[in-house]
């Protein structure tokens, strides 16, 4: 049976209602935790077949307290586990400002800095990171995330 740890942020809970859709998808209560980041005991990832990590994108990044979890692992802390990354996020094409999609696009979302930063601790991502999204800043999600979201774990779980 995979030990497997979700880890989130969330701001508006739209983070939170995607942790909770993968949460769901991938089985059992036994072996499935989602964990609110402030609620993670550094020593919760030891053992783990996958840790996902999710966060609002804000600013172009993940959440401070998401950021302040990555560092607090070890250097090596994750060597041989398997991670995936997941953000909310606008759709590009959705913001009107020209100037404001040129720094998203360039900026970036919090899934990669997630992700990268996870590989950076030892960790092997096992599927590129994924954007969530929401209508507006508060969201909601938009219509399909959740079930998207449900099967993006489900990938994930398979390449285990």
């Amino acid at each position: 049976m995979l030990k497997v740890l979700i880890v989130y942020d969330s701001v508006f809970g739209n983070t939170e209602q995607i942790a909770q859709a993968i949460s769901d998808s991938l089985g059992s209560k036994e072996n499935v935790e989602t964990l609110r980041v402030n609620d993670v005991k550094i020593e919760k990832i030891t053992g783990l077949d996958l840790l996902i990590v999710g966060s609002p994108t804000r600013g172009f990044r993940p959440t401070q307290a998401i950021t302040n979890f990555l560092k607090r692992i070890s250097t090596k802390g994750l060597n041989g586990v398997r991670v995936a990354a997941f953000d909310t996020r606008f759709l590009l094409s959705s913001i009107e400002s020209s100037a404001l999609r040129f720094m998203v696009k360039t900026g970036g979302y919090a899934a990669r800095s997630i992700a990268n930063r996870l590989k950076k601790k030892g960790a092997y991502l096992v599927m590129p990171p994924e954007g969530f999204l929401v209508t507006s800043e508060k969201g909601p999600l938009q219509e399909g995330e959740l079930e998207r979201a449900a099967d993006w774990a489900k990938i994930a779980i398979k390449e285990q």
